[in-house]
């Protein structure tokens, strides 16, 4: 099964990393293996057990026509992973600039790099201006 996995590994808190569930390991655990981050010798993609809690289906795509806004919550994809992050200003040629509040950190994406920001809650995608 294809899903996102939230890791708590310093330096990728609050990150969502696509994986694929492998099989049970335990009482609430999972054993994924994640598709973009690797071992330390990059030779094989890399397996870890993870709680349920941290496991979510791969969120339904959401097609953007007219771009984003500033103050749109996003995740940007960013070091192997989707991170939360808003809209802090509009560019030309579908590009972005990303405030990362957590982080106070301000990184450019285009927008094929963006997502509208979607939270899994009660076993169903919302969007934030939804909840």
């Amino acid at each position: 099964m294809q899903v996102e996995v939230l890791t708590d590994e310093d330096g990728l808190k609050g990150a969502w990393f696509a994986a694929t569930i492998i099989e049970p390991s335990g009482e609430d655990k999972y054993l994924i293996e994640y598709k973009t981050l690797t071992n330390d010798d990059d030779t094989e993609f890399l397996r870890e057990d993870i709680r349920a809690c941290n496991i979510r289906p791969c969120p339904p795509e959401i097609i953007v026509v007219d771009g984003f806004k500033v103050m749109d919550e996003v995740d940007a994809y960013y070091n192997e992973g989707w991170w939360v992050g808003v809209i802090a200003k509009v560019l030309i040629n579908c590009n972005y600039v990303v405030n990362f509040i957590e982080y106070d950190e301000k990184i450019t994406f285009n927008q094929a790099d963006l997502r509208p920001h979607q939270d899994w809650l009660n076993d169903k995608w919302v969007v934030p201006s939804d909840v």
